[in-house]
């Protein structure tokens, strides 16, 4: 009688084969899976912002376990994506390919799983592979030794979980307890000849933020404080910024506070109470991640693979945590693009670092395979980010990195746009059914309240700004239409 693997049968079985019968490789491929590569672990987060983590200077959370990944490695300042939403962020990384290369522009898109994929490679180049939590990307996850993930967004509590093309019954307990779980049986069962690759990707913080008892309390007897740019009120910005469904005030529902809406307030204070119920429990579902990344180190420490395994934190985009009066992301402001990157490996990455290099989500692939010691494609568009873990970033570096946002008509109601950051400008252009240009300063105007595009003094920045622009998208064969 047939049945479906269970999970240590369906990891184990890898091991009984050789590395020529699965890749019809031969000895190549099992030279190439020699212990002394490095392990990756790759915890990702959903929407958890920068500024929502110790060691990025959060006024308003501690994180101590994401932070110990910092302490022992590198802390990267500038870390992008290239599309600020859940689904192109996370097919962007598996293909280290922009969204119109990928062919996943927006949420409602599926990705195509037959076309080269990062862990395909890694698999080619002798790993295990596996892929634990959030994949939101409508099709089966293919390049994956094992696999076991949510449907869609997922549930917090209880959760149906997929695995290997198994729908299975909900699973009881927490979301982001049973993604270290399943993370940790996943290294647990794995073929220990083999270097592995394992996608621990987390549900949380995504809306609507449902806590788990152990915090369900944590901050109760404090106000959160504000962000400078609570009360921003878009006077230099065009259509884009003001007809945004994300602010807090207007957009924040009864059943993302859990409660319905005092009566009685003031228009102020009612904000006010919005923004204490959404934040308090955003941090609330991070403190539960930040226990998890804990667990997941001390395990690796305990079964000694501490010493040759790259450990990676990092989200799928920013977040609006009342920046502007928002709560969400998709805008190609800084705190929205901005993705936390944190990353460990002794003897390789210097402890208690930083660098300010330009770091983009299509370079995480690249970087992996380059680890790994796999060649990387040609038409791979990110690049190896290795030397800038090492803190020795290439001189040919990038210095300008290119965004674009496609999902419009859609929920939040963000205009389509396209733009270029440097060191020190951001230029953003909002096409599709309107044609809007903002210029910020950010050495001056870190907080990006003041557009410049009219300001004549900035005529030649403009410019030389739009021209670095043409080229990027030449380089990157970004689509030209007005409807791209």
């Amino acid at each position: 009688m047939s049945r479906t693997m269970t999970r240590r049968e369906a990891i184990a079985s890898i091991g009984a084969l050789s590395a020529a019968s699965v890749l019809g490789l031969g000895n190549a491929a099992e030279a190439k899976s020699s212990s002394k590569r490095p392990n990756i672990v790759f915890i990702m987060s959903d929407d958890h912002a920068s500024h929502a983590i110790g060691c990025y200077g959060s006024t308003i959370n501690t994180t101590p376990n994401i932070d110990r990944i910092a302490r022992e490695g590198i802390r990267l300042e500038n870390c992008f994506c290239t599309n600020a939403l859940c689904a192109p962020s996370r097919a962007a990384i598996l293909t280290g390919k922009y969204s119109h290369m990928n062919g996943l522009r927006t949420n409602d898109d599926t990705f195509d799983g037959s076309q080269q994929t990062i862990p395909k490679l890694l698999q080619k180049a002798g790993y295990q592979t596996g892929i634990v939590g959030k994949w939101h990307l409508k099709s089966d996850p293919t390049g994956f030794d094992y696999w076991n993930v949510l449907p869609g967004q997922g549930e917090y509590y209880d959760p149906v979980l997929i695995e290997m093309g198994q729908k299975k019954k909900k699973k009881k307990g927490y979301v982001t307890d049973l993604i270290a779980d399943l993370s940790m049986d996943f290294i647990r069962n794995r073929d220990k000849e083999k270097p592995f690759y394992l996608m621990c990707h987390h549900k949380a913080p995504h809306r609507n933020w449902q806590p788990d008892a152990k915090h369900a309390n944590l901050f109760e007897d404090m106000d959160i404080p504000e962000p400078q740019t609570f009360n921003d009120d878009y006077a230099t910005r065009g259509t884009a910024a003001h007809t945004a469904e994300m602010r807090i005030d207007k957009d924040i529902t009864p059943e993302d506070v859990k409660q319905p809406f005092p009566v009685g307030l003031s228009p102020e204070a009612l904000k006010h109470w919005k923004y204490e119920r959404y934040i308090k429990d955003y941090l609330r579902v991070i403190a539960s991640v930040d226990d998890n990344v804990g667990r997941l180190l001390d395990f690796l420490a305990t079964n000694g693979l501490a010493e040759n395994t790259l450990v990676v934190y990092t989200s799928d985009q920013g977040f609006f945590l009342g920046d502007h009066g928002w709560f969400d992301k998709r805008f190609m402001y800084e705190e929205s693009i901005r993705m936390p990157f944190l990353a460990r490996l002794p003897g390789v990455i210097p402890e208690g670092t930083t660098n300010k290099s330009i770091v983009l989500n299509v370079d995480f692939g690249p970087t992996f395979l380059d680890l790994a010691k796999a060649d990387i494609p040609a038409d791979i568009q990110g690049r190896s980010a290795l030397k800038v873990f090492r803190n020795k970033p290439p001189k040919n570096w990038r210095t300008a990195m290119y965004y674009h946002y496609y999902e419009f008509p859609a929920v939040h109601s963000v205009r389509r746009h396209y733009g270029i950051r440097t060191d020190r400008y951001k230029l953003i252009h909002y096409y599709h059914d309107m044609d809007e240009w903002e210029l910020f300063d950010l050495e001056k105007d870190p907080d990006e309240l003041h557009n410049l595009y009219n300001d004549l003094a900035q005529t030649e920045t403009i410019a030389k700004l739009k021209k670095e622009l043409e080229r990027l998208r030449k380089e990157l064969k970004a689509p030209v239409d007005k409807n791209a």
